[in-house]
């Protein structure tokens, strides 16, 4: 056997909202994994290599030990609380699970895709900043509401789950694109909750192995 495959690997990027989810499910769960970056901004994510393991040209791949290849933020992350279900990020009751997945979609589903990397070239240069400030905005306003209803310290209760993984990442998203905060103090105070954890410090882009030198 190969010997790269006595870890699984991640294909992704360290600014990439989709990739980072899954970077903190791995160090939340403690999952030894090498990490392999692709850049965007280089276009390397459109290399005929990488169209071979992910045919939509996006960041994350997941590669496990078994050689599963795995795209999509979201279904990288089911599947490692199926295959590694220490430290869970669902909780067991269905309905509580539900409505952890209804919160992930609200973001990975209604705010991510439109401000994009790729939605934002389409969109043009003179556009893209006031795009995305306003999707991010509407987004958050919809997650503010949610959190109104279901947070402790973090986004559901005092245990980290999957809606945490995916609100810190589109935090950032927020921040670069100049979005107003302050009208979210909810969704402030559970980020900087979450800032304090060894995964999601771990996780951060500005630990990752491609972020630019400055």
């Amino acid at each position: 056997a190969d010997h790269w495959m006595a870890h699984p690997i991640l294909y992704g990027y360290f600014r990439s909202s989709c990739a980072w989810r899954v970077r903190i499910s791995l160090y939340w769960k403690n999952i030894e994994f090498e990490y392999r970056p692709v850049n965007l901004l280089k276009g390397e994510q459109k290399s005929e290599e990488y169209a071979k393991i992910s045919p939509s040209k996006l960041v994350p791949t997941f590669v496990d030990t078994n050689g599963a290849t795995l795209n999509q933020s979201v279904a990288i992350l089911e599947y490692l609380e199926e295959t590694y279900p220490e430290k869970p990020l669902l909780p067991k009751d269905p309905v509580s699970r539900a409505k952890i997945r209804a919160f992930v979609q609200s973001i990975a589903s209604d705010i991510q895709p439109i401000q994009n990397l790729r939605v934002l070239n389409y969109v043009g240069d003179e556009k893209k900043g006031e795009w995305a400030k306003h999707w991010i905005t509407v987004g958050l306003e919809v997650v503010e509401k949610q959190l109104e209803e279901t947070a402790g310290k973090y986004c559901f209760g005092d245990e980290v789950t999957l809606a945490d993984l995916s609100l810190v990442p589109q935090i950032f998203g927020a921040v670069r694109f100049n979005v107003d905060l302050t009208r979210f103090p909810i969704v402030t105070r559970v980020a900087s909750a979450l800032a304090e954890l060894e995964a999601f410090k771990k996780a951060d882009p500005k630990a990752q192995i491609d972020f630019p030198k400055e």
